[in-house]
């Protein structure tokens, strides 16, 4: 099992105990997500989050507060008169950039006909793939078994 850490929230979902569909609680919508993209990208200010994903700017400004609320972004001021404030990572949030990535490329493979981005690493476009950090071997699906911990539930579902 990984490493412990406090939970951001608590999330309570509906269905199997799941820390997929609780991750999904707190960041699954489509504007939390690119919001966390634009901040990956160094798009910390809110006008610039807004015109780079799309989202209407009511939805967006209470994502973005629900994602600092969550600890996922942080809002620092950086200017005093008018008061104005930018977002970053935590973390969290900065723990996000492999799904991102993974994201990205099964979007660039099942859901575009051009990739509209491509990632570099160093001078070759990036490939990503899961290595065990324990081992350090590429972990295939066919290798990965589990363990199911909720209790009175296996993988087929309530017991």
């Amino acid at each position: 099992m990984s490493a412990q850490h406090s939970p951001l929230v608590s999330v309570d979902v509906p269905g199997r105990p799941c820390s997929v569909a609780a991750a999904l609680d707190l960041v699954g919508d489509r504007w939390s997500l690119l919001a966390v993209r634009e901040v990956t990208f160094g798009n910390r200010r809110f006008s610039q989050i807004a015109r780079n994903t799309g989202a209407p700017r009511d939805r967006l400004a209470a994502r973005l507060k629900e994602l600092v609320q969550i600890g996922i972004l942080e809002r620092r001021r950086y200017q005093d008169s008018p008061p104005r404030s930018d977002y970053h990572l935590t973390q969290a949030g900065r723990e996000l950039a492999p799904v991102l990535r993974t994201l990205l490329e099964w979007g660039d493979k099942w859901a575009v006909h051009d990739a509209p981005l491509t990632l570099m690493h160093r001078d070759h476009e990036l490939r990503s793939q899961v290595v065990c950090a324990t081992c350090g071997e590429v972990v295939h699906a066919r290798d990965v078994d589990r363990t199911v911990h909720a209790e009175g539930w296996d993988l087929a579902g309530p017991v």
